[in-house]
């Protein structure tokens, strides 16, 4: 289920089918580009790890141009993928009753243990010339901002979505919900859409119709080539040579003891 983003504070819905928990909120951008080159480089992956990383030649030269407030001291966590960090916010009601979105586990074990550490704290955040997206909770480590780890982990293409929580609750037909909507993130200026997705996931997953897609694709591929190999090789196999060459005569050869 997708609700495309107005600039109106208040959506109102009804369920086509019943959603059974946990239900899946993501929220979608599209004509943004994450993997550009300069914004994708714009970041410090040691200083994410460690607070004992400290060489602000080096910081600042990966970070640019998010390195530095406007007093001069660095910026933790630094760069444009940071900085540009998502701040819409979304609030849910079922039938006029608030239901509680979950953010906790929202973003990859592996990038929560490995590449942000529990030993590193917001400084000087949002405090550079220009303010970008949402701020943090300069208290809590970088290990567990789990909105800045799912954000940083850049997507490929220019259409995307991200996980921002989970409504545990299981949501009837015919049901009606109200989302409240905290309309921060511009994408007006470079003419980017925002969007917000309702789903749930199977004991296979989610739904992805660009992977389904590509496995037929590739599939039928293999299958014209196999069908393919089949007529030239098999109905038509290629015609043996004379092998009598192979033959070794002693005397011709000239071989002797």
């Amino acid at each position: 289920m997708t609700i495309t983003r107005k600039p109106d504070k208040l959506a109102i819905f009804q369920v086509p089918k019943p959603m059974k928990g946990p239900i899946h909120v993501y929220y979608q951008l599209e004509n943004y580009y994450q993997n550009h080159r300069r914004y994708v480089k714009s970041r410090s992956d040691q200083q994410l790890r460690s607070k004992d990383y400290k060489d602000p030649v080096a910081v600042i030269k990966s970070c640019d141009p998010e390195a530095t407030s406007t007093d001069g001291a660095l910026i933790v966590p630094c760069g444009l993928i940071a900085w540009s960090l998502f701040n819409d916010t979304y609030a849910f009601s079922v039938n006029k009753k608030e239901v509680p979105v979950n953010k906790k586990n929202i973003a990859w074990a592996s990038d929560k243990n490995s590449k942000f550490g529990s030993d590193v704290f917001p400084r000087n955040f949002q405090k550079g010339g220009l303010i970008g997206g949402a701020n943090l909770n300069e208290k809590l480590p970088l290990s567990e901002q789990e909105d800045l780890i799912v954000w940083m982990r850049t997507a490929a293409l220019p259409t995307f979505r991200k996980l921002y929580g989970r409504i545990e609750s299981d949501i009837m037909a015919s049901d009606e919900i109200t989302v409240v909507i905290q309309n921060n993130y511009n994408t007006y200026s470079f003419g980017g859409t925002k969007a917000l997705v309702l789903s749930t996931a199977s004991w296979i997953g989610g739904k992805n119709n660009f992977i389904g897609i590509a496995y037929v694709a590739v599939g039928g591929i293999c299958l014209f080539l196999a069908m393919g190999f089949v007529v030239l090789y098999v109905i038509k196999p290629r015609t043996l040579g004379d092998p009598s060459y192979l033959s070794w005569n002693k005397e011709d050869s000239g071989y002797s003891h």
